[in-house]
């Protein structure tokens, strides 16, 4: 350390050590007398009423989606019937069935969609 200002510092470090955690036990017991039942309860014959309009609106919805899946199919086996005479490139036709194969496709996902949700009813 010669030839260099260099000083010695010396510090105080405090160290406070960290509160332990209560055991479980006490933890759901100090939480337990806290909570308070649920104000907003539904009674059993609203919830099932509920429950019944929602199957009926989904069902009324999944009709109307299998009706719009079987016409997105329809238009698309028109389109594939079709065969122009400046499409001697098939790349072209594959570009003008596309629209009708995402429609079809986007269809199947939402009639799939309302069958899962149909299945999770209670």
């Amino acid at each position: 350390m010669t030839g260099k200002k260099c000083i010695q510092v010396s510090r105080e470090v405090s160290v406070v050590p960290v509160p332990k955690p209560a055991p479980p036990a006490a933890r759901s017991a100090s939480t337990n007398s806290d909570a308070k039942p649920p104000a907003n309860r539904v009674d059993p014959q609203t919830q099932r009423a509920r429950d019944n309009d929602r199957r009926r609106i989904l069902q009324d919805e999944l009709a109307s989606a299998e009706k719009a899946l079987a016409a997105a199919r329809q238009k698309l086996a028109e389109q594939e019937a079709i065969r122009t005479g400046d499409e001697k490139n098939f790349q072209r036709v594959l570009d003008r069935l596309k629209p009708f194969q995402d429609e079809v496709r986007g269809s199947e996902d939402n009639v799939a969609a309302l069958k899962r949700e149909m299945a999770n009813l209670r």
